[in-house]
């Protein structure tokens, strides 16, 4: 015979980890954010400072690549943000 649980079994086991995501997306999207405008800031520099042509196309795919590198990793940690309450609530649905 089984019993109904009136909670879910894994609550105890998710609802840390959902803590730990609430309290470290933000700190994490300010430092994403920090970290990408230097380093974009570092390339841009070197992309001005390029004399040679070959230099200056290096430089540029490097901005290019970072700049769409610091983009997903932006979106993707304001998707989880954004999912995450729907995510506990289809976790706490009943079956």
């Amino acid at each position: 015979m089984y019993v109904l649980l009136a909670t879910n079994p894994f609550e105890q086991m998710v609802s840390p980890i959902v803590r730990l995501l609430n309290m470290a997306i933000n700190p994490i999207l300010m430092l994403v954010g920090a970290v990408g405008a230097i380093y974009c800031i570092f390339l841009g520099i070197k992309l001005a400072k390029a004399e040679e042509p070959q230099d200056r196309e290096k430089a540029k795919g490097a901005l290019k690549n970072a700049i769409i590198g610091f983009v997903l990793i932006f979106v993707l940690m304001l998707a989880l943000k954004l999912g995450l309450p729907a995510m506990q609530a289809w976790m706490n649905s009943p079956a």
